[in-house]
């Protein structure tokens, strides 16, 4: 099965949070609510600092794939 890159997600006992989970390497949930993200897998020190750069283009990538998908919910 292929899965897409991003996914929304919501939970009833976080209303205010906007939840996108990104399922390629490196997977991690980002709140857009406030920017913060959750990985959900062990990076380690030397992925991390490489990853640094790259982490920041993925959250404004889930921004904008959130921004479509509000897009095709409103037509």
């Amino acid at each position: 099965m292929e899965l897409p890159r991003f996914l929304m997600g919501d939970n009833v006992h976080y209303p205010e949070d906007i939840f996108v989970i990104h399922l390629d390497y490196p997977r991690f949930i980002i709140n857009l609510k406030d920017d913060s993200v959750e990985f959900l897998e062990e990076v380690t020190k030397t992925d991390k600092e490489e990853l640094e750069e790259e982490t920041k283009n993925l959250i404004e990538e889930a921004s904008r794939f959130y921004d479509e998908q509000m897009e095709l919910y409103e037509q």
